[in-house]
């Protein structure tokens, strides 16, 4: 096996397109300021992954394994930087169009590096899919551009979802118990991640 691309891309859409923390403050910056508003947010989320990608692909998975504890303090303290974020839009009350200014493309940068989900997805595709006779060049320019590409397909998607739930239920009873369920499913994915590690 050289790189299994068709399963790197399977196994990449699953993880992406469904609910984490990234997903999750895609949807509420959309739903909170409208799509256009949130769309250099999510153009730095979709950058922010390739922060990881690259260090991991040439070298940062030695280290990992060479000095556990300091990834495993990383990962606990990333949890509960997202845990924190989950609290900010279990609060969050939709405005879309108001003066509030919608985060931007750094905000959006630092989602993944920060999101134990990512993490753990990246070590995936660097351990399941890649060959041992792979170079380290090719390896990590193909993960890094099949997980871009799934993501420039599933992150303006859950934007676009947020803007379109906003719609209809701001300012409506729904709007708090929406809000509760959105934090509710990041915080479910981060303490996922962390059980299965």
């Amino acid at each position: 096996m050289e790189i299994a691309l068709v399963s790197l891309l399977i196994f990449s859409a699953s993880q992406i397109g469904t609910p984490g923390p990234a997903n999750m403050a895609m949807l509420a910056t959309g739903a909170a300021h409208g799509f256009r508003a949130a769309m250099p947010f999510m153009l730095g989320v979709l950058f922010g992954k390739q922060l990881i990608i690259w260090p991991m692909g040439f070298g940062l998975m030695q280290l990992a394994q060479s000095v556990p504890s300091l990834f495993t303090a990383l990962k606990f303290a990333s949890a509960a930087y997202i845990i924190w974020l989950a609290w900010r839009v279990a609060n969050l009350r939709l405005q879309p169009g108001t003066s509030n200014k919608a985060p931007g493309f750094f905000a959006g940068l630092v989602v993944h590096p920060l999101n134990p989900k990512a993490w753990a997805l990246i070590t995936a595709c660097f351990t399941n899919f890649v060959g041992p006779n792979v170079s380290t060049l090719k390896a990590t320019m193909l993960i890094a551009a099949t997980l871009f590409l799934v993501q420039a397909f599933f992150h303006p998607l859950w934007t676009l979802f947020g803007e379109r739930i906003a719609a209809v239920v701001a300012g409506k009873p729904a709007e708090r118990y929406l809000m509760w369920v959105l934090a509710g499913l990041t915080v479910a994915s981060v303490l996922f991640v962390l059980v299965k590690q």
